[in-house]
């Protein structure tokens, strides 16, 4: 396994680079790029068919910095100074576990506010330039694929936030020993508390801006599962411990072509250190599953990335509002229900019925995909009424 990008890039070129950027970190990151790059495509489409318009916003222009405008982008820069730049004061600690340095209370003050200043003098020094002796009103055109920069921060800030809640409801007798350690542990994201916040707050931006909703999740639905896929990549190059159950069975003679890890794999060098210590290895990084188990995550990578391209070659061919969110729906909710049967998971138990969190939300999403699909084929298909 490759736990940061420094270890991946040994394997691939065989140099050593002391690069110690996290692998689940990087595909995550890159998951938000790819998605904002089919995000703007399907934008930009949508706009041209007449599905969705420019608005208008009026801004005033020629006005010197306020006094919020200066202490956002103190607070913005403190924060990258304090964390990024404060990375040279603690580099052992960021080097050794750069997810719990950056999830921290470490950082440089000094470093801080000196970005902090720099960020509000800059911020002063824009306005400034651009200043009128009398600010005027201005109405602009805006495209809604504009809307992405707003988009990705705001999905990014409250997907965060969803992912810790909702992983802190699949471990809630921990939550309620140790609150606190829970919600600020380095670990523990949920991915379906990230993509119902996520979803949540693109639908809220669309809709403030005059897009009907029904298009708005059309066009999120092959970006959505395109993201999914590539941040699957990061979990099984990482090994964050979202992997399968143990795999009991042989591989049958039907699959000899296919590489053993891809059957059963114990994720040696995983990222949480988890299982028992790899022998003759020194260091961080140096322990491996006990028995090989399902790698689940490769498995929803390629189904995804594979779902995500059958979603892009015929998007062009679904007319249909709704249509193509119906089958993101069907698609990945089918593929997570699925999936968590050979899925290391906490279950809970209700009625004699025993369910993983994901797997609930995976049948929630098929179920609302067959509904949606139904609702669709009765508009589009019942009999035409005479009035009376």
């Amino acid at each position: 396994m490759f736990p940061t990008i420094g270890h991946l890039f040994e394997y691939v070129f065989n140099t050593r680079l002391s690069f110690p950027i996290q692998t689940l970190g990087f595909f995550v990151a890159l998951s938000f790029l790819l998605a904002y790059v089919v995000f703007t495509s399907e934008f930009k489409r949508y706009e041209a068919n007449g599905k969705i318009h420019a608005f208008k916003r009026t801004v005033v222009v020629g006005k010197p910095a306020s006094v919020l405008d200066l202490l956002v982008n103190f607070l913005l820069g403190f924060i990258l100074g304090f964390k990024f730049l404060g990375a040279i004061f603690y580099y052992q600690s960021f080097v050794a576990d750069p997810r719990r340095y950056l999830l921290s209370i470490h950082g440089s003050t000094l470093a801080g506010l000196l970005a902090g200043t720099a960020f509000a003098v800059w911020v002063y020094l824009d306005k400034k330039r651009d200043q009128l002796q009398k600010p005027t009103m201005i109405e602009e055109t805006r495209h809604p694929y504009q809307l992405m920069g707003l988009i990705v921060f705001s999905v990014g800030f409250f997907g965060f936030i969803g992912a810790k809640l909702f992983d802190a409801a699949e471990h809630i007798a921990q939550f309620r020993y140790n609150p606190l350690a829970v919600l600020f542990s380095s670990n523990g994201f949920a991915y379906y508390g990230g993509l119902i916040f996520g979803a949540l707050t693109y639908l809220y931006i669309g809709y403030r801006h005059g897009m009907k909703q029904v298009h708005l999740a059309d066009i999120g639905s092959p970006g959505m599962m395109l993201a999914y896929g590539i941040g699957r990549i990061g979990c099984q190059l990482a090994g964050d411990g979202d992997w399968g159950i143990i795999n009991m069975h042989v591989k049958p003679q039907w699959l000899n072509w296919l590489p053993n890890w891809m059957w059963s794999f114990k994720y040696p060098h995983n990222a949480i250190n988890a299982g028992i210590p790899i022998p003759g290895c020194n260091g961080n990084y140096c322990n491996q599953l006990v028995k090989g188990v399902y790698p689940t995550p490769f498995y929803e990578a390629a189904l995804c990335i594979g779902m995500f391209l059958l979603m892009w070659a015929f998007r062009k061919k679904i007319k249909v509002p709704g249509l193509m969110f119906c089958i993101y729906l069907i698609l990945n909710g089918g593929e997570r229900f699925l999936i968590e049967h050979i899925r290391i998971n906490f279950n809970y138990s209700y009625l004699g019925i025993t369910f993983t969190q994901a797997e609930l939300i995976g049948s929630l999403m098929l179920l609302g995909g067959v509904v949606g699909l139904a609702i669709i084929a009765y508009k589009r298909f019942r009999p035409y009424r005479q009035p009376v």
